[in-house]
């Protein structure tokens, strides 16, 4: 069969296809950089890898030959007792992972900088979630590390918690203290899970922060996808721990996970580990000495500023995260974010009021970080306005009331109305700017005022909000 890619009626595939011919700087997931970090017979190979459950492949969900093989292979590289590969991105591991270590109507003590997998994992398991609000840098504008006192203070009010959930890292490469936090957790036998979606490199460089796994952490949840050299939705399931009831996990891993797993995920979630483990050292000290450089090049420039480890408290940062705040700089993190991709054919992960995100890995070479450095320079001497942003936009999360349990709110009924009435009801929908996938709103919480004039704010600097209809309208519960 004959048939002419450039007449293919096909909008996202033409669209994705434009894209990658642009031959842009691509400062953004996945972490194979548009295939740069892969082998190069790969890509010429990728279709022949889209095979099945034949013999000699495997299954993924009785895995006893060449998947449970490469499983052990993983596990041993993150250290971690036992690995799975996940399919369905890391969402499905923190929906398997809540679910197998929580029961209906269990309290799950989580820090509220979670992503909102977190919050519909609890609503699926009838989980009453205990949020612990992370510090805030007023300075970044942006959610820092989880306070192991506070911390400490929500474990000893809810001695009956099932557990503890965080995010580390967080979307901005910050790393609550996990070693300190996995003492306290288990000090009260409790179970510490850890969303690290952000954080699969990590056990592969003495220079960056501790692994979950190395750090105490009973079970966590890897985005291979996001920082390793993998493919979109491949994952990890990382378990240290014998509070772990592996039988009840791998019950609603198979609940949870399609029965048509990629075999070309799971390849490259073999690969990205084969790489990392043989590899991964060597490549991140090449990659940290580039961005020690560039980092020299943005002190440089003129309201430009480079969030580091000194800026943050109580915690670390993974380096390979680059967040550059722009306040001093007159531009919004959304403007800038245009004017780079835009300008210099540079698109970076995400943006936000005050900053600009940018994801480094293994893929990316000193052409890259170079790139990046002299755009930057070039931006700050053409671009720069006289005056900074005003500090209005720098918000502090806040906790809203919760005003209807998680299991009772999947059968309520609502309705919708449009955001800027909606103060003061219940929330039906997760609302939340996309990235980073925090939500500002949960289902069963109050909408409140403020939460309602920050998501208009952030519309209108252009920043995207999910959980709200094309004409601003939001679900609440009758």
């Amino acid at each position: 069969m004959v048939i002419l890619i450039k007449k293919l009626n096909a909008p996202l595939y033409q669209s994705v296809r434009k894209y990658a011919a642009s031959k842009p700087v691509p400062f953004h997931m996945p972490g194979h950089k548009l295939g740069r970090g892969l082998p190069d017979d790969v890509g010429r190979e990728l279709l022949s890898l889209d095979v099945t459950e034949i013999p000699g492949m495997d299954n993924l969900h009785a895995p006893e030959g060449v998947i449970r093989e490469a499983q052990e292979l993983a596990a041993k590289a993150f250290g971690a007792d036992k690995t799975y590969f996940l399919v369905n991105g890391s969402s499905s591991g923190i929906h398997a992972m809540i679910m197998a270590l929580c029961k209906p109507g269990d309290k799950l003590i989580v820090s509220r900088d979670c992503h909102k997998s977190v919050i519909a994992a609890m609503i699926l398991a009838g989980v009453r979630p205990v949020y612990v609000l992370p510090e805030f840098n007023s300075d970044f504008a942006i959610s820092e590390t989880v306070d192991v006192l506070k911390l400490t203070k929500a474990i000893e009010l809810n001695p009956d918690a099932a557990g503890v959930l965080i995010t580390r890292p967080n979307y901005y490469g910050i790393c609550s203290d996990v070693e300190r936090i996995a003492k306290v957790v288990h000090s009260r036998n409790m179970v510490l899970m850890v969303d690290e979606a952000h954080g699969a490199h990590l056990g592969f460089s003495s220079c960056l922060p501790k692994s979950a796994m190395e750090a105490g952490a009973d079970i966590c949840v890897q985005s291979a996808h996001k920082t390793l050299p993998a493919l979109t939705q491949g994952a990890y399931l990382h378990v240290k721990s014998r509070k772990v009831d592996i039988d009840r996990l791998e019950f609603f891993l198979d609940l949870l996970q399609t029965t048509s797993p990629s075999y070309i995920i799971m390849s490259m979630l073999d690969i990205a580990r084969c790489i990392m483990d043989e590899k991964g050292a060597g490549l991140l000290k090449k990659l940290l000495a580039g961005i020690n450089s560039l980092e020299t090049l943005i002190d440089e420039c003129p309201g430009m500023r480079l969030l580091k480890e000194k800026d943050i408290r109580g915690g670390s940062l993974d380096k390979t995260r680059m967040v550059i705040n722009l306040k001093e700089f007159g531009r919004t993190g959304y403007e800038t974010e245009k004017i780079l991709r835009d300008t210099y054919n540079i698109q970076v992960e995400m943006s936000d009021f005050y900053n600009i995100v940018c994801i480094t890995t293994v893929a990316d070479e000193a052409a890259e970080l170079e790139s990046l450095g002299i755009s930057l320079a070039d931006l700050s001497a053409s671009f720069r306005k006289k005056e900074p942003l005003p500090d209005k936009y720098a918000k502090k999360m806040q906790l809203p009331e919760q005003a209807m349990e998680l299991k009772d709110i999947k059968n309520a009924k609502c309705t919708k109305l449009p955001l800027s009435k909606a103060a003061g009801r219940i929330s039906r929908s997760i609302v939340t700017p996309y990235p980073p996938g925090i939500p500002l709103v949960c289902p069963g919480e109050i909408i409140m005022e403020e939460t309602v004039e920050y998501v208009y704010n952030i519309i209108e600097f252009g920043g995207k909000v999910n959980g709200l209809s094309g004409n601003m309208e939001v679900l609440v519960v009758d």
